[in-house]
């Protein structure tokens, strides 16, 4: 993956850049040796690495805002990073960049119950949220597979979902208002603790931004009222296709689960293995659940086993206990853990209508005997956010390019059905280069444009989400101006 040349300049300054970061905020909170500065040099997308100039860790916005002024001031690149796990190359740094960790922004700032709302620095975990309120049985609804790690910072970054998004939406549907640090150190607090913000949707500009347009350190997140119960049902089908065709018809007849997962065959095996939640070994399973009162719930689940029964399932579970429904999400949890444990994987994440899961799955395995690489599917089968995991080796020659040329093969897929490139996990560096495949040049010129308002010179997060050709000529376009 191409990354652009590194400032000459801005390396040759780095004493001065560094002094003036720890004028800002001491020299334990900056991180400057290159030995040190390798921690940072990836997120979760490893086979692309590249420490940066420095790394900078401010606890509050103020510190921000002085960061981003020095950077703006000197000329630096700057590359917001939450937890660190983003699967699309997201917080991948450049030679000549600050990374702005938000780690240590981890407060709760204020939890109004009566308007159902939380206000956090961006750097609280994702789960952690949840925890600041299960006490008065409320909870944050959005909840991606790294929960237990990942920043709201980078939730509202990428616009994550999770499992439960087929109910209750993805973080732009749960999200209130941000306070954001511009490039140029301007502190601007976008949206509140309101249902509604007046003038233009700025809020839904800067949530899945990429980190593109500013710093976002504090969020206000709606939360709810726990449901009073939920229960999921495990199914087994024979193939890919028939568990596909399930999930189409649970969605026509428009009964509302809370979640609907999707894992197959090579995904089971591994995490069984791994977890031991006794799945069966079928070559596609569905978790589906439901919350609501008793009644409610088995009202829902009826309809929903009857429609399971007609594709002829090899095993329909309902769980009996809370146990076995904790047992039930236990390999599905455990499903990304358990298959690094195996093999190097490239995990995807596009986005196709739901009615095009068995086509496009059936798709999916034609292109793997023709690359000659494993698969596994795992995903949100319910609003159609799919995770294939290519299976790779790291150390093979050319292997790491086969699986790319593999993965764009099903990215483009997903667009020529009628979905997109991504879903939650974000453009990034991963799927820069397909943009044009979902966007008419047209279409990425006004998104530019809106990023040119936010950050004309550019800094901000390089070599992410437009094509590094137009997104550096633009770049030195601005420079030269």
């Amino acid at each position: 993956m191409e990354m652009p040349a590194p400032d000459s300049a801005v390396l040759s300054r780095k004493p001065r850049i560094v002094a003036r970061l720890q004028e800002v905020l001491g020299k334990t909170g900056v991180i400057h040796d290159e030995a040190e500065t390798r921690a940072y040099e990836c997120d979760a997308l490893t086979a692309y690495k590249c420490p940066p100039l420095a790394v900078v860790l401010p606890s509050s916005t103020a510190e921000v805002a002085a960061i981003m002024k020095v950077c703006h001031q000197e000329g630096v690149p700057v590359v917001p990073r939450g937890s660190g796990t983003s699967l699309a190359g997201g917080a991948l740094p450049t030679a000549d960049s600050v990374i702005l960790g938000v780690s240590r922004l981890t407060r709760v700032l204020e939890i109004d119950y009566d308007n159902r709302f939380i206000r956090v620095q961006s750097g609280r975990t994702n789960l952690s949220v949840t925890g600041a309120v299960e006490e008065e049985d409320f909870f944050y609804a959005p909840d991606p597979s790294s929960q237990l790690a990942c920043a709201i910072a980078g939730n509202v970054a990428m616009n994550s979902g999770g499992a439960h998004c087929l109910k209750y939406g993805v973080t732009t549907n749960n999200l209130m208002g941000v306070t954001m640090v511009t490039m140029d150190g301007q502190v601007l607090e976008i949206g509140g603790a309101h249902l509604d913000a007046a003038g233009y949707d700025l809020l839904g500009v800067i949530c899945g931004s990429e980190g593109q347009l500013g710093v976002v350190t504090e969020a206000t997140l709606r939360i709810l009222r726990k449901p009073e119960g939920a229960r999921p049902v495990l199914m087994g089908f024979d193939s890919n296709e028939v568990a596909g065709a399930c999930v189409s018809d649970i969605i026509k007849a428009g009964v509302l689960p809370v979640a609907i997962e999707f894992m197959d065959r090579p995904c089971i095996e591994a995490t069984e293995a791994f977890a031991k939640a006794g799945y069966p070994m079928c070559e596609a399973l569905l978790i589906v659940e439901v919350e609501g009162s008793d009644a409610e719930i088995d009202e829902q689940l009826g309809v929903i086993m009857q429609i399971a029964r007609r594709h002829n399932p090899v095993e329909l579970r309902e769980a009996q206990s809370e146990d076995e429904a904790k047992r039930i999400w236990l390999g599905r949890k455990s499903a990304f853990g358990a298959m690094g444990q195996i093999n190097d994987y490239m995990c995807l994440d596009g986005t196709i209508p739901v009615s095009a899961l068995p086509e496009v799955l059936r798709r999916i395995a034609e292109m793997s005997d023709e690359y000659g690489l494993k698969v596994a599917n795992v995903f949100h089968a319910g609003d159609g956010n799919m995770h294939p995991l290519i299976l790779f080796d790291a150390n093979k020659p050319g292997d790491l390019e086969l699986c790319e040329a593999f993965g764009a093969d099903i990215l483009k897929l997903c667009v020529e059905v009628g979905g997109c490139l991504t879903g939650e996990h974000g453009v990034g560096i991963e799927k820069r280069d397909l943009m044009t495949t979902q966007f008419e040049p047209q279409d990425l010129e006004i998104q530019m444009k809106v990023k040119d308002v936010f950050d004309p010179g550019w800094l901000l997060n390089p070599a992410k989400v437009f094509p590094l050709a137009a997104s550096e000529a633009r770049r030195k376009r601005r420079l030269a101006a």
